[in-house]
C-alpha cells in the first residue's frame, strides 16, 4: 500500500504562497499551475514579476507586440516597485513607466537607451529614483525631478546627457544624492550642476569637473563622498572649489582627486566636518593645500590620507602655522603608501612621524602625542596612530 505524502506546502495561506512565488522566473511561476487546483491560478496573483529577456529571441513580430501589450496592461495596475534591465532600446520606453502614480521605487538600467521623459509625468508617490547607462535628453531630468514630489532617494550611475546645460535637480523632500557621470576621455563637461536639496543627508559625486556649480545650503548633509578629475579646462579649480563650498556643513567628506586641487583660499570654516580622508594619487607638487585646508576644519578628529612615496622630502620643507585641529581636537590619523624608510627612528618616534608631516610646532603637537596613550599600528604600508 502506497504511502500518503502530505502536501506541506499547499497548506500555507496565500500570501505566503505569492511570496515564494516571487523569486521564480515568470516561466517557472506560470509551471507551478499543474500542482493542483489550488495552485492553478496562483500565479496571477504574485506582487513580484521577473522577466528573462533571452526568453524572447526569436520570437515573431506578432508576439513581440502581443508581450508590450501585456507589459503596458501591468503598468496599469498599481505596482509598487519596478527594476528593469534593458539594452539597445533607443528612445522606446514606455510612457506609462512615468505615470504610474502608485509607483514607489524605480530602477530602470537603460544600456544604449535614450530616455526622453514625456510632458505629462505623474509619480506621485515614487520616493526612490535609480538610473543606470542611460543617456537623458534635453529637459529630461527637471521634468523628471519637478513631479516627483515626495522623493527622497535619487541616482544617476554612469549616465550622460544630450543637448543639455544644464544639470538641474530641486527636491525639498530629497535625503539621499548619487551622481555617477558618464565621462568620455578628454571630454570637458561644459554644463551648470544646480542642486537645491535643502535636507540632503548623504551626497556622492563622481565625475568630471563641471563648468560651474551652484549648491544651495545643506544643513542636514551628514557625508559626502566626491571624486573629480580631468583638471583639464581653466576655470576647472575654481569651478572645483564651488562643488566644496557647497557641501561646507558636512560631518564627513572623502575626496578623491586626480590632479590639481581646489583653491583653498576661497574655502568657508567646515565647522561640522569632523571626518577627513583624501585618496588622490600625490598632491601634484602642492603639498601645502593640504595644511591649508586643515586650517578650515577647526574640529577634525580623523584624518585619513594617502601619502605618495616621493611626498617625504617636500613636506620636510613646508613652514607653515599648524592648524589648530592639530593640537586639540585630532584623535585618530591613518596613513595609506607610507614609506617607513622617512621615519627617523629614536626614542621620541612616536612623535616624530607627524611633526614632519604637517611640520607641526613640536612644543604643541609632539608633546601632546607623548604624553597620551597613543597606539601606533603598522601593517602593510599602513600606518594608523590612534589618540587617546
Amino acid at each position: 500500500m502506497a504511502m500518503c505524502v502530505e502536501d506541506r506546502i499547499s497548506s500555507f495561506p496565500d500570501h505566503i504562497l505569492f511570496h515564494i512565488l516571487s523569486f521564480l522566473p515568470i516561466k517557472d511561476a506560470v509551471r507551478t499551475s499543474i500542482i493542483s487546483t489550488k495552485w492553478r491560478y496562483l500565479f496571477a496573483s504574485i506582487s513580484t514579476i521577473k522577466f528573462d529577456g533571452s526568453l524572447m529571441s526569436g520570437l515573431t513580430d506578432r508576439n513581440v507586440d502581443s508581450f508590450k501589450n501585456f507589459v503596458d496592461r501591468l503598468l496599469k495596475f498599481p505596482d509598487q516597485e519596478i527594476d528593469l534591465d534593458l539594452k539597445n532600446l533607443g528612445d522606446t520606453l514606455p510612457a506609462l513607466l512615468f505615470t504610474c502614480h502608485s509607483l514607489v521605487t524605480l530602477k530602470l538600467d537603460a544600456v544604449d537607451s535614450e530616455i526622453k521623459v514625456p510632458s505629462d509625468v505623474c509619480l506621485g508617490n515614487l520616493k526612490t529614483l535609480q538610473l543606470r547607462n542611460s543617456v537623458l535628453f534635453g529637459d529630461s531630468i527637471h521634468r523628471l525631478i519637478s513631479n516627483c514630489h515626495v522623493l527622497e532617494d535619487l541616482a544617476f550611475i554612469e549616465c550622460g546627457f544630450d543637448n543639455i546645460s544644464e544639470v538641474n535637480i530641486q527636491s525639498p523632500s530629497l535625503k539621499r544624492l548619487v551622481l555617477e557621470f558618464d565621462v568620455t576621455e578628454g571630454r570637458y563637461f561644459n554644463y551648470v550642476v544646480v542642486i537645491n536639496a535643502p535636507i540632503l543627508v548623504y551626497f556622492q559625486y563622481h565625475a568630471a569637473v563641471a563648468a560651474s556649480y551652484t549648491l544651495s545650503t545643506m544643513k542636514s548633509l551628514e557625508k559626502a563622498d566626491i571624486s573629480i578629475y580631468q583638471f583639464d579646462s581653466i576655470n576647472s579649480e575654481t569651478s572645483a572649489t564651488h562643488l566644496i563650498q557647497g557641501i561646507c556643513n558636512v560631518r564627513s567628506l572623502s575626496l578623491t582627486t586626480d590632479a590639481a586641487i581646489f583653491l583653498t583660499s576661497g574655502l568657508p570654516i567646515f565647522h561640522n566636518l569632523i571626518e577627513f580622508k583624501y585618496l588622490g594619487v600625490g598632491f601634484n607638487g602642492r603639498e601645502t593645500w593640504l595644511v591649508e585646508f586643515l586650517h578650515c576644519v577647526p574640529n577634525l578628529k580623523t584624518l585619513t590620507l594617502n601619502f605618495p612615496d616621493d611626498a617625504g622630502t617636500r613636506w620636510k620643507a613646508l613652514r607653515m602655522k599648524v592648524p589648530s585641529c592639530l593640537s586639540f581636537h585630532l584623535k585618530e590619523i591613518e596613513i595609506s603608501y607610507f614609506d617607513p624608510r622617512m621615519i627617523e627612528m629614536g626614542a621620541d618616534w612616536r612623535g616624530t612621524w607627524l611633526v614632519e608631516f604637517l611640520h607641526c610646532d613640536l612644543a604643541v603637537t609632539k608633546t601632546r602625542l607623548l604624553a597620551s596613550a597613543c597606539q601606533v599600528l603598522w601593517s602593510s604600508g599602513v600606518i594608523h596612530v590612534v589618540i587617546n
